[in-house]
């Protein structure tokens, strides 16, 4: 049986991911910064591999938050070990979030002010994901 990572370490690694790729850092440099391979960063951010104390430390200063960001909307201790339907629902978001296709949306939808403008953006998205859903293209 093939060990999933914890919710917990699955949180605080999503939470790196976005602000890495907020900051525009690559995967490589926080690694230079932090003494270690682009490859172990990709397993910090997938909850693979723990990440102690101290190294949370040194990716919070390189990063430029506070260690208590990582864990801002991480499941609390009374969570059930098997992740439910909400998790899993802010997992979606929260990875989708950390991608540059989601980052690159958000700052865009951002940018935009006229709120009738951003409401018909929501109904075109929601309209597509509808069709695409349905299998009508």
């Amino acid at each position: 049986m093939e060990k999933r990572p914890n919710p917990t370490d699955r949180h605080v690694g999503a939470r790196v991911r976005m602000r890495r790729i907020l900051m525009t850092m690559s995967q490589e440099k926080l690694g230079e910064a932090l003494g270690v391979t682009f490859q172990q960063v990709q397993k910090y951010e997938k909850g693979v591999n723990r990440i102690s104390a101290s190294r949370l430390q040194q990716i919070a200063e390189t990063l430029g938050v506070t260690p208590a960001y990582f864990f801002e909307g991480a499941p609390g201790p009374e969570s059930d070990p098997q992740v439910g339907f909400a998790e899993e629902s802010v997992a979606y978001v929260a990875n989708f979030l950390s991608t540059s296709e989601g980052l690159q949306l958000n700052r865009a939808f951002a940018r935009i002010r006229d709120a009738r403008v951003r409401r018909r953006i929501v109904d075109l998205v929601v309209s597509l994901a509808e069709r695409e859903g349905s299998g009508t293209h």
